[in-house]
């Protein structure tokens, strides 16, 4: 018996979902983008929020995101140097897939009793 999927088909190369969990794929790439929803961060606040991070991965993580246009570093012309990271619009536009995975982990969470 074959069933029909809700969801089209991917005749493209490569698939949407792909494309999506490419941006997003990386251990900490998810806990990131959900920081930065909360507003603007410096790099030592994003470690502090994310403590088993290690600098050179959440530097690494933070670079791929900024190249994948889903967030903005501003570097600010002080001493010291202050640097900020935002959520560009496009990355503004995932908070519906972040509010989604915290909402599942959340009820996953719960079902295990973790």
């Amino acid at each position: 018996m074959k069933t029909e999927s809700i969801y089209p088909d991917c005749p493209n190369h490569p698939c949407p979902v792909e494309t999506t969990l490419n941006i997003i794929s990386g251990k900490w790439k998810g806990i990131i983008l959900y920081r930065l929803l909360g507003g603007k961060k410096r790099f030592n606040e994003l470690k502090r929020l994310i403590p088993s991070v290690t600098h050179r991965t959440l530097t690494l993580q933070l670079r791929e995101l900024e190249r994948d246009r889903i967030l903005k570093r501003t570097v600010y012309a002080e001493v010291p140097p202050r640097v900020e990271y935002e959520l560009t619009d496009l990355g503004l536009s995932m908070s519906p897939i972040i509010k989604a995975m915290y909402d599942w982990g959340l009820n996953y969470q719960s079902e295990l009793n973790l």
